[in-house]
């Protein structure tokens, strides 16, 4: 038995079917008797893919809270470089911006569970970031 990653020519699905060998699929493929179970289209081939190689040594499967960090410190510097630090005067700042008395810019900074709720409740899109993504306070920065 041998398993082929196949894609269908009409619809680019990309789909696994198994066959009892590659002459096998050979003349399934010819005679066009694989379909695609997605558009049911017979203009399917086979995909691109990897060998298996067997007794070589696997590599572990990557640390999830290694992989979370490094997505937390990407989205801290890209906070920290591209939008506004707006300290606690947050709240503020987003409503004049959904109610279209200010100009919209990406901004961040502090609100109060009490403000947060506010938010929520008038409609103004603002999320609270994880506590993983907070990026730091640049230094001496003032409110904008």
């Amino acid at each position: 038995m041998i398993k082929y990653a196949l894609i269908c020519r009409d619809c680019e699905a990309e789909f696994e079917a198994w066959f009892g060998s590659s002459d096998a699929y050979d003349k399934q493929a010819e005679r066009s008797l694989i379909n695609c179970p997605h558009c049911d289209g017979v203009q399917v081939g086979k995909a691109i893919m990897a060998p298996a190689v067997s007794g070589t040594k696997k590599s572990a499967a990557p640390d999830p809270q290694k992989v979370f960090g490094k997505l937390a410190a990407a989205a801290r510097q890209h906070v920290s470089e591209n939008f506004d630090y707006v300290g606690d005067g947050f709240a503020t700042e987003a409503r004049a911006m959904h109610y279209g008395e200010t100009e919209h810019k990406p901004i961040w900074g502090e609100t109060t569970s009490e403000e947060r709720a506010e938010l929520k409740d008038e409609g103004v899109p603002a999320e609270p970031l994880p506590p993983a993504f907070v990026p730091a306070k640049p230094p001496g920065d003032k409110l904008n």
